[in-house]
């Protein structure tokens, strides 16, 4: 059974989709149509940066959305059993099943990464990957950390990739904690303390942003980061994405879904390599095809 996976954040980088836009009409009609939508040139952005504006939370959100649907596109859209999408990626796994337009999806991430980036900066914190420790062991580092401050698990990456995010000091407590039971410790490059109690008001937000937006139910399977379970109604998906702002990351559990659900043959469609770097720790066995560029269509 084939299943789709979409990544998320981060995932940007200049250029990005620049190649699809330029070889596969599909394509180019998913960039000018995010052009016209948002009233400004995300397809310059994408393809030449510069990568300070690239990175800003209200525009690599439809950026990276932008281009993984191109991708999908460019692929002839596909069908597949099931997909599933870290973070930003569900949206875009939910136009894939047709449960959300484009049109409103495009327009609905732009205002999500504001919504977020509004957030970070009335409460401001950060994220860290913790390396090598297990699930109940961060578990501790979060509790003690938490005497410093707002401190949570934010991304169940994989086995012994765990990202805690929350307030600086509780973060960088939970870092030194980490580190003194043997982790690896990587600070990460964010403008905020995503997927955390920190995000509350931007949650509270995409909670009335969502009563506008037309959703109907998947065609296929999408599992949801929060319960790395499939959403299948209209409300349920709207109060999952909802909840997904605050709330864990559970890519692991989801991609472990997908397996035990049948899954056997997986395509990364988007930019970067993240997620099929993420199965290889996951279930090393198994491997994922990266759809990105225009020359990953053409062998």
């Amino acid at each position: 059974m084939k299943a789709f996976l979409f990544p998320g954040q981060g995932a940007q980088y200049v250029e990005m989709g620049s190649s699809l836009y330029e070889r596969f009409p599909a394509a180019r009609e998913v960039f000018d149509r995010a052009n016209g939508l948002l009233g400004f040139d995300l397809a310059r952005v994408c393809f030449e940066g510069p990568e300070a504006e690239l990175t800003r939370t209200d525009i690599s959100q439809p950026a990276i959305l932008a281009c993984s649907i191109a991708a999908w596109r460019a692929m002839g859209s596909p069908d597949c059993a099931a997909a599933a999408g870290l973070s930003l990626g569900e949206y875009t796994a939910l136009v894939c099943a047709g449960a959300i337009d484009f049109d409103e999806a495009i327009t609905l991430v732009r205002d999500r990464g504001a919504y977020m980036q509004q957030a970070a900066l009335e409460h401001p914190g950060t994220m860290a990957s913790i390396l090598n420790l297990d699930r109940a062991q961060v578990a501790d580092v979060v509790a003690r950390a938490q005497a410093a401050g707002i401190v949570a698990e934010a991304n169940f990456n994989s086995p012994g990739q765990i990202v805690v995010s929350g307030e600086t000091p509780a973060v960088d407590m939970a870092c030194e904690v980490a580190r003194s039971m043997g982790a690896r410790v990587v600070k990460l490059s964010v403008s905020g303390a995503f997927h955390s109690p920190l995000m509350q008001p931007a949650r509270a937000k995409l909670e009335r942003r969502l009563e506008s937006v037309a959703i109907r139910t998947p065609r296929i399977t999408v599992v949801a980061n929060t319960t790395a379970r499939p959403a299948h109604t209209p409300g349920e998906i709207r109060d999952l994405l909802a909840r997904q702002v605050t709330s864990p990351v559970l890519w692991e559990d989801s991609v472990r879904y997908l397996l035990s659900a049948g899954c056997d043959e997986f395509f990364e469609i988007g930019p970067g390599k993240v997620l099929a770097g993420l199965m290889r720790r996951i279930r090393p066995d198994v491997q994922v095809s990266n759809v990105d560029e225009a020359e990953t269509l053409e062998h």
